[in-house]
């Protein structure tokens, strides 16, 4: 249970802490499901200094000061056929931690081994479901 949006920065620290080179992370869930504040959260625990701000129009942005380089995607915006010309594929699990908003559009674009945080609204607050697919995620995951 996430009760406020610093539990959810809360969360997005503990992957952080348990991040290691290569991971990739799915972030699913319904606008203003806590998407972003777990980002933010990530980039809080990596140290990172600039803002990590939503990248829905940017697409991706990189922060490369903290422990490890924060690739942040946001697929929202992207329609069908437009995914190849972001070459995401191109830097998802080649280095650092990746975040990807709405994964669940594009699931394709995820390799099979990534870890899977979907959010949703409770009655009282936000929840996370956190799955792990393949070895390197099942380690971060068993770190939590």
């Amino acid at each position: 249970m996430l009760a406020d949006a610093e539990a959810s920065r809360a969360l997005g620290r503990a992957i952080a802490a348990a991040a290691v080179e290569r991971l990739v992370v799915a972030l699913n869930g319904e606008l203003g499901a806590g998407k972003t504040t777990v980002a933010q959260g990530v980039g809080e625990g990596l140290g990172c200094a600039g803002p990590i701000t939503s990248p829905t129009f940017q697409l991706l942005f990189l922060h490369e000061d903290g422990r490890l380089p924060l690739y942040h995607a946001d697929l929202y915006r992207l329609r069908e056929g437009e995914l190849p010309d972001v070459g995401l594929d191109e830097l998802l699990g080649v280095r650092g931690v990746s975040l990807v908003e709405w994964a669940e559009r594009f699931p394709e674009v995820l390799p099979p081994d990534h870890l899977e945080v979907a959010l949703s609204y409770e009655d009282q607050g936000r929840s996370a479901r956190i799955t792990a697919h393949g070895p390197l995620a099942m380690s971060v995951l068993g770190a939590l």
